[in-house]
């Protein structure tokens, strides 16, 4: 990736993530963090990873509605940021913080029983 596509990424995520917050219309969307926006060379598509509060249902229907709410999004961005071409945007669940604390929690309780 080069600094422009990372700097763009940063931008996007950001600014998803002011909208988050102001709320969706879409009661589908839930408890969703924004982690990361990985941008192609070419600025035709974003990939935008999601972690997600909630039980698997809960995820499930807030990527649902984060990807029928696609092109609003994209319309909010064309707005706040000024290129040519907003890229397309997949929406995918980051399940990296959810790994990290299952980690975490084992770390802990092996701890506690002093295997550690």
């Amino acid at each position: 990736m080069s600094r422009r596509t990372d700097r763009l990424g940063e931008l996007f995520r950001e600014e998803i993530s002011k909208l988050l917050q102001k709320g969706l219309k879409d009661p589908r969307v839930g408890f969703a963090t924004i982690s990361r926006v990985d941008i192609t060379e070419d600025l035709s598509y974003a990939k935008v990873l999601v972690s997600v509060m909630g039980s698997d249902k809960e995820k499930r229907d807030t990527l649902i509605g984060l990807k029928n709410s696609a092109g609003f999004i994209r319309q909010f961005l064309g707005k706040g940021i000024k290129i040519r071409k907003i890229p397309e945007l997949s929406f995918v669940l980051d399940e990296n913080l959810e790994h990290a604390m299952r980690i975490e929690s084992i770390l802990a309780e092996l701890k506690n029983k002093g295997e550690l």
